[in-house]
């Protein structure tokens, strides 16, 4: 095992839409060896979760929920064995959850976090928290305006991407943009969350309409109004 605080991973892109492309331990790039193992790894499963040659030719690691743009047949394939769906899978896990939190001697994450998903956003959490309250200047994985750190993109977006946490707040490091591949994806996706916040804050139908529009995993264009009401 490697301490985290020797290590530097290099992804950009959204929330639960971003790509990994470098990792570096003491200051060292590792990602040519990690990229092959991975392809390998790939290669050997009998489902694996992207295609060997899609990471190939990006040379990067998509995040795990690319697989709903990805591989969007499959997916919709998978939910044809629902029920129960995931959904309903995590409500029961829980109703168990919230039994163990109850107990005031619990003093550890209870085993069953870790069907949840999400189970070391508390580490990552208190990390951030004493990188800031103690002027650590440590960096990060987080959501912030970019505000100009990657080249050519709209200074005003929310990105995914490394920065230095300090006593003053969150500062995007420099990062190179995304290749085309995957520009593409995340200008839709962020055109979705804009056009959704404003028809949010404007209670305007037709920006509603759009947005939905444009996702791209969202309804067919007949669907939409059914899916606004």
């Amino acid at each position: 095992k490697v301490d985290p605080a020797r290590c530097e991973l290099n992804t950009l892109g959204l929330n639960h839409l971003t790509w990994h492309r470098g990792f570096k331990v003491d200051g060292e790039e590792m990602w040519g060896p990690i990229l092959q193992g991975y392809v390998a790894e790939l290669r050997q499963e009998e489902e694996p979760e992207f295609p060997p040659e899609l990471v190939e030719t990006l040379q990067m690691i998509p995040n795990y929920y690319l697989q709903y743009f990805y591989s969007t047949a499959h997916k919709l394939a998978l939910q044809q064995a629902w029920p129960p769906s995931r959904a309903e899978e995590v409500m029961e896990v829980e109703k168990d959850l919230l039994k163990e939190y109850s107990d005031p001697a619990l003093t550890a994450p209870p085993e069953d976090l870790m069907k949840r998903g999400g189970a070391y956003y508390s580490t990552v959490a208190t990390q951030f928290i004493n990188s800031h309250y103690n002027d650590l200047g440590e960096t990060h994985v987080v959501n912030t305006v970019h505000n100009g750190a990657v080249a050519g993109w709209p200074k005003n977006w929310v990105l995914e991407m490394p920065c230095k946490i300090d006593r003053q707040g969150v500062h995007p490091l420099p990062a190179e943009p995304l290749p085309e591949a995957c520009f593409g994806l995340i200008a839709q996706v962020k055109s979705y969350e804009l056009l959704t916040a404003r028809a949010a804050v404007s209670g305007d139908r037709n920006l509603l309409y759009q947005a939905l529009l444009t996702n791209p995993l969202g309804p067919d264009a007949e669907q939409v109004e059914t899916v606004m009401e």
